[in-house]
């Protein structure tokens, strides 16, 4: 019994020695140099110098003009609107080829008479008409009144081959 009560406290006191862990944790690391002080020229410095600004990147040699060749493709870097392409298409001439169901929306799969594809949803414009209705096989459009001529409707089916 007298052994138990002379082993406790020196297990004890090698837990908590244990616990420790060895060495302090790292110094948190320094905050970084600011770039104007870290290119300062030799003899510059001082209290009451000016400030000394950093080196331009841009002062290197200039790299050559790299030409897009777009091989009858789009320029990928030029803006699109689609508003401006699609201004000569006249709806009568485009052709429905699809219909996209998805939980939020309805959308219309439309190629021009040039054979460029639009994804249409309900209120987009195309050309000469705005996309009024689609349902499951069919794209409604309300077209722009011509001169002499009432506002009418035009409506494109998806032919199912």
């Amino acid at each position: 019994m007298k052994l138990r009560w002379k082993v406790a406290p020196i297990v004890g006191a090698t837990l908590l020695g244990a616990c420790g862990g060895g060495e302090p944790p790292p110094a948190p690391p320094k905050p970084p140099v600011p770039a104007a002080a870290a290119v300062a020229p030799p003899g510059a410095g001082g209290p009451g110098a000016a400030p000394v600004r950093p080196l331009d990147p841009g002062a290197g040699k200039a790299l050559p003009a790299v030409a897009y060749e777009g091989k009858n493709r789009r320029d990928p870097f030029a803006p699109v609107s689609l508003a401006t392409e699609a201004k000569g298409i006249n709806v009568t001439a485009a052709k429905l080829v699809g219909i996209v169901q998805g939980r939020g929306a309805t959308l219309a799969l439309v190629e021009g008479p040039d054979g460029v594809g639009y994804i249409l949803k309900n209120g987009d414009a195309l050309g000469n008409g705005r996309v009024t209705a689609i349902t499951g096989t069919t794209v409604t459009f309300a077209v722009s009144a011509q001169p002499g001529q009432g506002p009418t409707t035009v409506t494109l089916r998806l032919v199912l081959d």
